[in-house]
């Protein structure tokens, strides 16, 4: 579904993943639909929700909704001339990061606490002369049509300036329609090449990876048993398959369901309860984050966190916020991570958050390989 808006009518008052379920139904109960003009009077509501559970969300009913994008002015480019990149960390700092998560991981041997992957993520601050314009690079991004692109407002940051978080999504969280839901997680990587016979051998050690397979597992019956309680049905196929976008292959699982009460649960609740996943965070959940809280030196903020909609009959579709930047002025932020697991290879999964900053850096025209 194309979903375009403008304007803030009302925000959703923000609050933790905990609570969105019951204040997105408060919000439509105290929201009555004004006129039969759904552009003009939408009822749905759009925005974000960020890595860390217990963070405020960004979620607003917009002034106008249409399937249709509106007109804006982009610049030629959606960079700002020659931005000045900088690693944090840098490469070699993050490969020291999984080794470091890894001997934590066998440390703890078989206690229960025992953390079975952490995806740990590296960021690039882009700083250039003039203004980065966001509408642009989301332009730029459809040139990857697999991916479900997005942008965000999510509100006033330094200096003033809008903060934008723009991005191409591989990863459907979950969609909900009616009774129907769907959610196709992603989990498992390897970075693409050019060369046609490279790449159909990097497709297929990925479907054979025994690391690779096992950690796409937890990341399935994470989900599965989450959303069983909901669901009357729920099923999966026994292996994944895989998913391509321009510059990665993945595996991916595409887990389908019919809901208990259609009416009771919505969209944006089942986003908060899954959220965040194995795929961006690690197994078990709690004490994943707890380690990402210490090995990373820097807030997540909207970054793995989930992006999209959900409308007052329940009904909505939420992407996880990967392939992205959030763009404020002059500066933009770009991430990417990796899951570790036992078998990770620092170097490989240094290697592979290179391959995923591809998707806006080239929308950027940038091209840093030796990232």
């Amino acid at each position: 579904m194309r979903l375009f808006t403008t304007g803030v009518q009302r925000r959703l008052p923000p609050g933790t993943a905990a609570t969105l379920g019951e204040r997105v139904r408060r919000f439509f109960a105290d929201s009555p639909a004004i006129g039969d003009n759904l552009e003009a009077s939408p009822r749905v509501l759009v925005g974000a929700i960020p890595f860390d559970r217990d963070e405020d969300d960004c979620l607003f009913l917009p002034g106008h909704a249409a399937n249709r994008a509106w007109s804006h002015p982009a610049q030629t480019s959606s960079s700002a001339g020659s931005p000045r990149i900088t690693a944090e960390p840098s490469r070699e700092a993050y490969q020291d990061t999984v080794a470091r998560a890894l001997a934590s991981m066998r440390a703890s041997g078989a206690e229960a606490s025992r953390v079975e992957k952490v995806v740990l993520s590296r960021s690039l601050r882009l700083e250039a002369d003039a203004p980065f314009d966001p509408f642009a690079l989301f332009r730029d991004l459809k040139a990857d049509p697999s991916a479900a692109r997005f942008l965000v407002p999510l509100g006033a940051g330094k200096g003033g300036a809008m903060r934008r978080l723009v991005g191409a999504s591989p990863e459907l969280l979950i969609s909900k329609r009616g009774r129907a839901i769907l959610s196709h997680p992603l989990a498992g990587s390897a970075r693409r090449s050019p060369d046609l016979s490279q790449d159909e051998a990097a497709a297929q050690a990925l479907l054979t990876s025994d690391k690779d397979l096992r950690e796409h597992a937890l990341v399935v019956e994470a989900i599965m048993d989450a959303l069983a309680p909901y669901c009357r049905e729920l099923r999966a196929p026994p292996v994944p398959a895989l998913v391509s976008t321009r510059t990665m292959w993945h595996l991916g699982t595409r887990i389908e369901g019919l809901v208990h009460r259609p009416d009771e649960v919505s969209a944006a609740e089942l986003a908060a309860l899954l959220h965040p996943t194995p795929a961006v965070c690690g197994a078990p959940r709690d004490r994943a984050a707890e380690m990402i809280r210490e090995l990373e030196a820097y807030d997540r903020g909207f970054y793995a966190g989930a992006m999209g909609w959900t409308n007052a009959a329940g009904d909505g579709a939420w992407h996880v916020s990967l392939r992205c930047a959030e763009i404020c002025g002059a500066e933009a932020r770009l991430y990417a991570g990796a899951g570790i697991v036992e078998g990770s290879d620092p170097a490989a999964e240094a290697d592979e958050t290179s391959g995923k900053f591809q998707a806006v850096l080239r929308a950027l025209g940038m091209d840093e390989t030796s990232l």
